[in-house]
């Protein structure tokens, strides 16, 4: 395990939760060529201007991981994070040494798994990863545990390839250029990474068949089989591939009344982050429940028992 990931369980153990009463808050997202960037960003924006005495800023960080942690840790509000994460995290299994005391406040998208490849490439299925260079995505994110599980799922072990530990950024970086064989960026389908990198290189995104989407569905329960339509990113042929919701966690004893208002303001202003991004067309309160084996927040599950269908 990173010596980060320790250091950062440790004084998870030992923090203690924000105070609902302090002005200034933290959402966890992930690095600012990702999508979890600007979308905290639009929540941070909608309650600092919605909520009374309440001041957000969207923190960039690995991501998934660290935002459960620093969650649980009471060092964030909120945290946008991997459903595989955070099933990970609400089992205590690894790399969380303990359960999580974090739940879910609701559901935002779809994060779609691709596997980036030069259009030329020999690559032409996961499989065919062995013995190539292939960045698996940075340490603590939810692009790290999902592309790693989801190659050990199809038979590609640890040491069949020779992995690099890059970020969305990095990943692209490295492959345009040629430093890596494919890069694993677990994102919305669109994602500001490969659609830049996309602009000025010919890219492929692996294409995952019907037997290998049932293989990783069996050993990782919450990724269903999502299609991409073609020219999603320019010269992309279409792609059918295993996706996973992403939702928002917050600690467990958050108060009841500021959840209320988080979810509140947040639906309410909903056609504003549409506006900005087109993922949020699935952040519904139908949709709010939509990660199976992760409880809502219980003032979650009010909100969303009262407004459902709305």
């Amino acid at each position: 395990m990173a010596s980060w990931i320790k250091r950062t369980l440790a004084a998870a153990t030992l923090a203690v939760a924000l105070p609902v009463s302090a002005a200034n808050y933290s959402i966890g997202t992930g690095s600012q060529s990702g999508t979890y960037f600007p979308y905290g960003g639009m929540l941070a924006k909608i309650w600092s201007e919605n909520i009374t005495d309440f001041n957000a800023r969207a923190e960039v960080t690995a991501a998934s991981v660290e935002n459960i942690i620093k969650v649980a840790g009471g060092q964030q509000l909120a945290g946008i994070a991997m459903g595989d994460a955070v099933l990970q995290a609400v089992n205590g299994e690894k790399p969380f040494r303990k359960p999580m005391d974090v739940s879910v406040l609701m559901a935002l998208y779809p994060n779609v798994v691709q596997f980036v490849v030069p259009a030329d490439s020999d690559i032409k299925s996961v499989e065919d990863l062995k013995g190539k260079r292939v960045s698996v995505g940075a340490p603590g994110s939810g692009t790290r545990l999902g592309s790693t599980a989801i190659l050990r799922a199809l038979g590609v072990a640890d040491d069949d390839y020779k992995a690099q530990s890059l970020n969305y950024t990095a990943t692209t970086e490295a492959l345009a250029n040629g430093q890596i064989d494919a890069g694993a960026i677990i994102g919305s389908a669109g994602v500001g990474a490969i659609t830049e990198l996309a602009l000025t290189r010919d890219v492929r995104v692996l294409n995952f068949t019907p037997e290998q989407i049932a293989k990783v569905h069996e050993a990782l329960p919450a990724y269903t089989s999502t299609e991409v339509a073609a020219e999603t990113y320019k010269g992309v042929p279409a792609f059918t591939a295993p996706a996973v919701w992403n939702v928002l966690v917050v600690r467990k004893d958050l108060d009841p009344k500021l959840a209320k208002q988080m979810l509140s303001s947040a639906f309410d202003n909903m056609d504003q982050i549409r506006s900005n991004l087109a993922v949020a067309k699935s952040t519904t309160v139908d949709n709010m429940s939509m990660l199976q084996g992760a409880p809502l927040l219980p003032a979650a599950q009010t909100y969303m028992e009262e407004n459902k269908g709305k």
